[in-house]
């Protein structure tokens, strides 16, 4: 259902992508906090890439059950990749990625 939708309203899919990194909140946090390229953004909207961490930022005031239920637990994040260079951005999550 949510293919079709899609389809009908955009020519392609667009470039967020959501993913968890293991470990705690804190870990999530981290993580952001090391990259270099990619910018810590509440609105991912833009022509740079940005992340953010939907459970303090987006979704921060929605009960913590709630967010669970709705899949955002507190070491999801979201990605919006912007016209970079897809290797800068892969480098600065590998970066990243090695410090976590």
């Amino acid at each position: 259902e949510d293919n079709k939708i899609m389809h009908k309203q955009m020519k392609k899919p667009g470039g967020v992508i959501s993913f968890s990194v293991k470990g705690t909140k804190e870990t999530a946090q981290y993580f952001m906090n090391q990259l270099r390229l990619v910018k810590i953004a509440v609105s991912l909207g833009d022509a740079e890439t940005l992340i953010q961490h939907p459970a303090t930022m987006t979704h921060a005031v929605i009960p913590k059950e709630e967010r669970r239920k709705m899949g955002i637990d507190d070491t999801l994040l979201r990605l919006s990749v912007g016209l970079e260079a897809w290797e800068d951005i892969q480098e600065d999550l590998e970066q990243a990625l090695e410090k976590i």
